[in-house]
């Protein structure tokens, strides 16, 4: 086990990486916790109003990923600066992304049903995460083979390329397969080449005088959200906590 650890973590200077993914977890999983409690009215812990203000927690995970961006920066991929650097950065991340729906929105809108897209944004994040402490790297560059290597011309042909589908992916209005196929090459593909969904920047530039291709994507998109958003929501809700139905109406 010992062995396994430094020649898959430690050496190739991953151990900061998997302390600030653990950090990053640990610290939405607390920070959900305690917001859950804060709602429910149970507990000893309270929002913090000084002079009647409510400062929300992505202020201090500003200031956190701040100072732990910087020091990792600093202090390369391996020592305990790094380490702790990591710790601070990945717990900084851990606050601000579970508001990132009220940086989105501009808008307190942590228990609503556009908070859901911090719940979203956390869980693809920590995916991204794992992907990379398993051994993906961007676009694949680091894993080309020796016979690639000599030719370089063709590993920036075949980025690029993966390049393209990430966009047409991401103006197709599939962000969640744009940004996984950044990792892992060619994933991208399946929403670059598939209907874009109804109201992204694809579907308005190019369906707009197609009236089959807009009912084709509309009941692709109707279908698909009929299949999974359930099971989504469901999930959401056990990680996040339900919504507020009022405030969810009244936005």
């Amino acid at each position: 086990m010992g062995d396994w650890w430094y020649r898959n973590i430690v050496e190739p200077g991953k151990l900061p990486l998997l302390l600030a993914l653990a950090a990053f977890l640990l610290t939405f999983a607390a920070t959900r916790t305690i917001t859950r409690l804060i709602r429910a009215g149970r507990g000893p812990f309270r929002n913090v109003t000084p002079g009647g203000m409510h400062i929300h927690h992505v202020v201090p995970g500003v200031i956190l990923t701040v100072i732990g961006g910087f020091g990792a920066v600093g202090s390369g991929r391996h020592g305990v600066g790094a380490s702790i650097c990591a710790v601070i950065f990945g717990t900084g991340a851990g606050l601000v992304l579970d508001e990132f729906a009220l940086i989105l929105h501009l808008a307190d809108v942590y228990w609503t049903e556009q908070g859901r897209q911090s719940v979203e944004v956390v869980v693809l994040a920590a995916a991204l995460g794992l992907l990379v402490l398993s051994g993906f790297s961007p676009l694949g560059v680091n894993d080309v083979t020796g016979r690639e290597e000599q030719g370089r011309g063709t590993a920036i042909l075949t980025v690029l390329i993966n390049l393209l589908f990430v966009v047409l992916a991401m103006f197709k209005g599939k962000p969640r397969l744009a940004i996984v196929g950044v990792l892992v090459p060619f994933v991208a593909l399946f929403g670059a080449i598939r209907l874009a969904r109804p109201g992204s920047v694809w579907a308005k530039r190019w369906y707009r005088r197609r009236p089959k291709a807009r009912a084709r994507s509309r009941l692709r998109a109707y279908r698909h959200d009929r299949r999974w958003s359930k099971l989504s929501r469901g999930f959401q809700d056990l990680i996040g906590g339900t919504p507020d139905p009022e405030r969810s109406a009244s936005r």
